[in-house]
């Protein structure tokens, strides 16, 4: 059995958002929207290969990096390597995705910003070839 990821957060249930994944993942909200703080706060778990969609979020995203190895890109960008520690900043309307790398399991704090406006666009699935191009 292999060795569970070890993070700060529990990983939480199966993400009920994983329509919008190819792979598995799960989601630890750990502070929901609210009048008071408008942001909402989750851990994300990725299995290894896990990534979002293409997707964009309209009041922008913050990534906290707590564990694993994963991958970030923007539309039109090079694929960037994420590991423990790494903070993305992502503005808003930028279409991007993020997930685990092909060897590891990743987990990240996802901050939805400016909300109760921001929305998140779903588009379509990151292809293999987007996602393994210039693995090694």
């Amino acid at each position: 059995m292999p060795k569970e990821l070890t993070q700060p957060f529990n990983k939480g249930e199966l993400n009920p958002y994983n329509e919008f994944f190819s792979g598995t993942t799960y989601l630890n909200m750990l502070s929901k929207n609210d009048t008071i703080w408008n942001s909402s706060i989750g851990n994300v778990t990725f299995e290894k290969n896990a990534r979002t969609n293409w997707h964009k979020h309209s009041g922008g995203q913050i990534l906290l990096v707590t564990a694993g190895e994963g991958r970030y890109q923007e539309k039109g960008q090079e694929k960037r390597i994420l590991k423990a520690g790494d903070i993305v900043k992502i503005p808003p309307n930028v279409v991007h995705w993020h997930g685990a790398s092909p060897k590891s399991e990743f987990a990240h704090i996802s901050i939805e910003t400016n909300l109760p406006n921001n929305q998140t666009t779903w588009l379509e699935k990151v292809t293999d070839e987007e996602y393994l191009k210039n693995e090694k």
